[in-house]
């Protein structure tokens, strides 16, 4: 007899679209997949961005779709083909943005997509570290091809993406500069923070210059003042200002969403040229070979990400993605299972 899950999924593109529940058949696994018994998945703005169809030029979900995109779970099948993992392993995993699925009870994933819970981490604050940290270290290694001895301001760097980002950049040999709520001071420098900014009482603006690279966390009206601060040849990237043409070229997409993305980001391009700044956008892979690389930094520095102490469950989905939305959640927000 067929085994059922729980699932919570999108029916149609809208804004503030509702996920449904549903009764879906477990999945069968490939021979490079594994199932996991999922025992919590996080809620990220993503989510909205992928329910009001605003990332369909870049991945376009077949309807209806399971969504969430991070989490973490104990496998209780491995494929044939699958050598690195075991039944019974604690794994945390960002989803293959083509096979996402985290909001539901089981779900089927690529080895390549996971790798083996840190030591340092429960299920909970493993559920927040996937996404944030391949973002920070595909950001860092692959985009900004940042090195050891320069300087990186993260402006807005105080919350859960600095958490991640700060370590990670330390560990690569950089000088990290942060701007943030002044709250947030004293646990930023213990992670390796060189200055802080309290972004109520100074301009990062009027007191940086010559900044080698600049992670945007804040969005496009933010852009003149990152471009302000960077030396002459340096580097932005931003999570939140939106594609250019290089983005859709770095992906290999089609010619036509070449010409689509040139004109979307062609406003910031122009002022990074006229700066003299290369401009890049990130829209984060997974990778189960950096989430290997990230546990150790994780375990190595003991991050443990922040979580918002209020718990949802499956039934409250639309509750939490509403709470993450437009409440100040004191970290990620979190499913349980």
């Amino acid at each position: 007899m067929e085994k059922n899950m729980k699932v919570a999924q999108l029916t149609k593109y809208e804004k503030n679209a509702k996920l449904k529940i549903k009764d879906l058949p477990v999945p069968k696994i490939a021979t490079n997949e594994v199932l996991v018994k999922v025992k919590v998945a996080a809620v990220n703005p993503l989510e909205n961005l992928i329910t009001s169809g605003s990332v369909k030029l870049i991945q376009n979900y077949q309807l209806p779709a399971t969504m969430g995109n991070e989490l973490t779970g104990i496998i209780e099948k491995v494929g044939d083909k699958v050598r690195d993992f075991k039944i019974g392993d604690k794994i945390y995993s960002r989803l293959p943005l083509n096979k996402i699925g985290a909001f539901a009870e089981y779900v089927a994933i690529n080895q390549d997509a996971i790798a083996l819970l840190p030591k340092n981490l429960n299920f909970s604050t493993g559920a927040a570290a996937p996404l944030t940290g391949l973002t920070a270290y595909q950001g860092l290694h692959e985009e900004l091809h940042a090195s050891a001895g320069k300087t990186i301001f993260i402006p807005g760097g105080s919350g859960s993406f600095g958490q991640m980002a700060v370590p990670i950049a330390k560990d690569m040999g950089l000088n990290v500069i942060v701007s943030g709520n002044n709250r947030s001071r004293e646990q930023v420098m213990n992670i390796g923070v060189t200055q802080f900014l309290d972004y109520k009482t100074e301009n990062y603006w009027e007191i940086l210059h010559d900044v080698d690279y600049v992670i945007d966390t804040l969005g496009a009206k933010e852009i003149d003042k990152e471009l302000s601060i960077l030396k002459n040849g340096g580097r932005l990237l931003s999570l939140k200002a939106g594609p250019n043409k290089q983005f859709a070229i770095d992906h290999n997409l089609p010619w036509w969403k070449q010409i689509l993305f040139a004109i979307a980001g062609s406003k910031i391009d122009n002022k990074a040229k006229k700066a003299n700044v290369k401009y890049r956008f990130i829209f984060v892979r997974s990778n189960g070979q950096q989430l290997k690389k990230i546990t150790q930094i994780i375990e190595k520095e003991n991050i443990i990400p922040a979580i918002d102490p209020k718990e949802f469950h499956l039934n409250d989905i639309n509750k939490a993605i509403d709470y993450m939305t437009h409440e100040h959640p004191k970290g990620k927000v979190l499913i349980h299972f």
